[in-house]
């Protein structure tokens, strides 16, 4: 077996990283920034009237919501809230986001990913993971609005994402974290034994927008991070990248780097869905669940160098490529070694029941650029050509995965995890951007204390030497992100009128208070600009109701006109929410204070915004 010598490890990579990220590349970034001439300021410049040609979804980690940039201009679109609550949208407020959110005020989001058809993005959906809470969610890229979250049992932080396979089938989370199953109580002696790493298979029902889980399987007890689905000759296929095989329990930054090689994790996930169908499973609290020692097949382990973090398919679906974070070289692998290897049975040994495949009988060749170290993520453009972040040596580095030569590199600053390029995890990237997804930026804004943002620095392809053109803040850091052309989503302009909601009404004269003892329904309408809440009523911008009523309110916005959005909180009442054209939004909540309570508008709506208020009368029991 080929043994990897690591640059660093423990205590030593952090000095290394360092100090090679904040000593070697400042003022060579700087002098790239220097030099930029007119033609890069028109490549970024999208004037008034023209919209950019990409959006960009970028992972929000642990503020829990997802940010929106279009590209070349790197503005700021958009962020959607997804995870955690929102102020200013409402989101987490109102019935159907609190209810999706349960218990949660907070959410750590991880690795966007879209649904695809034929392997390329389709423009329909977004998918994403909180690692905080072990949740997924799915959001609707007609409105940039999430329709669904589950909490996925069994597992503790789906790190390595929701990447979907080629028709959007399924999307694999696996853990970062592992815990006994059913996360019971288990001493941390028993981890070998009694903890694991459970993946799951997610499916998304399109018709009622659900997200389902059909199966689980119950990994060794390491810790799974990033993830890719297969493509074409491989769609059947998805491959992963683990750490702690070890399976150390404390000190992870030295434990945990003991053994010189980790594994990828090769499945077949059509034929795990097969033995699923076909019984071949164990029932625990509900989920179907594969155990690999038990129920042998479809997965296998391809070893690599220690401690991986990306693992990507190349757009022909023919390789895979994967490097471990502590080693200087790229590994590619193929898929078609790997299928002969699996036929053939040429295995080097199993682990915890999981055969594992001879590194030789699968490895294509090793890819080891001058002088780059800390290979992590890599990304694609429309030649197949690969450009790979170096997170110690704060660059990427472009280069050939048929050839393994290194055509061009560019510094960035610093530190970059993640890379995105244009339409870069499809069968068809488009080869004109790539975006460097650093993880720290130190010195590259405007000073705003102790806490620097990070940044995102977009990446000219289409010369004949890679060249950063622009930066653009984000906080906190992005965790990977997807950039799809523009013209593949469709947004709606305003919501259809439901017949079938029970809740909603578009006309002024059916707006009414219904009182039903304690309880209290209102069905309202927002307009420019007033509220209506009762058509009958003397004053019909007025909500009056009783001490400890259990209330409920009913908005529907019945301005159809693009972007005309209401907004409605009650003073002191700690509440808001938005509804957009077309929309119905029910919030509800108890009436536990008495006295009067303003009405308004939060969303400037028109020049007589400020005069769409109300009251709420709230009468004390005594």
């Amino acid at each position: 077996m080929k043994k990897w010598v690591p640059i660093a490890s423990g205590l030593l990579a952090g000095f290394v990283a360092a100090t090679i990220t904040f000593a070697d590349f400042s003022s060579t970034a700087k002098t790239e920034t220097a030099s930029a001439n007119k033609g890069d300021a028109e490549k970024v410049y999208v004037p008034f009237g023209k919209k950019d040609d990409y959006y960009l979804f970028a992972s929000g980690g642990h503020s829990g919501q997802m940010f929106i940039y279009g590209v070349p201009s790197m503005r700021h679109i958009r962020t959607v809230p997804v995870f955690s609550p929102d102020s200013a949208t409402g989101y987490g407020f109102d019935e159907h986001s609190k209810k999706m959110m349960g218990d949660y005020t907070w959410g750590d989001l991880h690795h966007p990913a879209f649904s695809e058809t034929n392997g390329d993005y389709d423009g329909k959906w977004m998918f994403a993971t909180d690692v905080g809470n072990s949740r997924a969610a799915v959001m609707d890229l007609k409105t940039f609005t999430v329709k669904d979250i589950i909490k996925v049992p069994n597992t503790s932080g789906p790190h390595c994402a929701a990447f979907v396979t080629e028709n959007t089938e399924y999307m694999f989370l696996p853990t970062r974290f592992a815990v006994p199953i059913g996360q019971k109580y288990e001493d941390l002696d028993d981890y070998s034994t009694k903890y694991r790493g459970v993946m799951s298979a997610v499916t998304f029902d399109e018709k009622n927008v659900k997200l389902n889980i059909d199966y689980q399987v119950a990994l060794p007890p390491w810790s799974y991070d990033l993830s890719d689905a297969g493509k074409k000759s491989s769609a059947d296929w998805a491959v992963m990248t683990t750490y702690n095989t070890e399976e150390a329990t404390t000190n992870l930054e030295i434990n945990a780097s003991q053994a010189d090689r980790d594994y990828i994790v090769l499945f077949n996930w059509k034929e795990l869905a097969q033995m699923v169908k076909d019984g071949n499973y164990e029932d625990v609290d509900g989920q179907k669940m594969i155990f690999p020692e038990k129920q042998k097949g479809g997965i296998y382990l391809v070893p690599v160098a220690k401690s991986p973090h990306g693992v990507d398919v190349t757009p022909d679906g023919k390789h895979f490529i994967a490097s471990g974070k502590l080693a200087p070289a790229m590994t590619v692998f193929s898929f078609e070694k790997a299928f002969k290897a699996v036929e053939n049975k040429d295995f080097s040994g199993e682990r915890n029941g999981i055969p594992v495949l001879k590194y030789e009988s699968v490895m294509e060749r090793e890819v080891n650029p001058e002088n780059a170290l800390g290979p992590l993520h890599t990304q694609f453009d429309d030649k197949g050509m690969a450009y790979t972040t170096m997170f110690i040596s704060s660059e990427i580095v472009k280069w050939n995965p048929k050839t393994g030569k290194t055509l061009d590199r560019v510094p960035v600053q610093y530190s970059p995890g993640h890379s995105v390029a244009a339409e870069g995890d499809t069968v068809a990237p488009d080869g004109k951007w790539i975006v460097a997804l650093n993880k720290i930026a130190k010195d590259s804004y405007l000073s705003v204390g102790p806490s620097h943002p990070e940044s995102m620095q977009l990446i000219d392809l289409s010369g004949s030497k890679m060249k950063v053109i622009q930066s653009a803040p984000v906080n906190p850091e992005p965790h990977y992100a997807q950039m799809i052309k523009a013209d593949k989503i469709k947004t709606i302009e305003v919501y259809d009128k439901d017949p079938n909601n029970k809740d909603a009404i578009y006309k002024k004269d059916d707006a009414k208070i219904v009182r039903n003892g304690n309880k209290v329904d209102v069905y309202g309408i927002a307009m420019r600009s007033k509220f209506i809440f009762d058509a009958k009523a003397k004053r019909p911008d007025v909500i009056e109701v009783n001490e400890g009523d259990e209330v409920t309110i009913h908005l529907t916005n019945i301005d159809f006109d693009e972007d005309i959005t209401h907004g409605f909180a009650i003073n002191s009442y700690d509440m808001n929410i938005e509804v957009q054209p077309g929309q119905t939004n029910t919030i509800k909540f108890t009436a536990n204070k008495a006295g009067t309570f303003p009405i308004y508008c939060t969303n400037f709506c028109s020049a007589l915004h400020q005069e769409m208020t109300g009251y709420f009368l709230v009468k004390p029991k005594n």
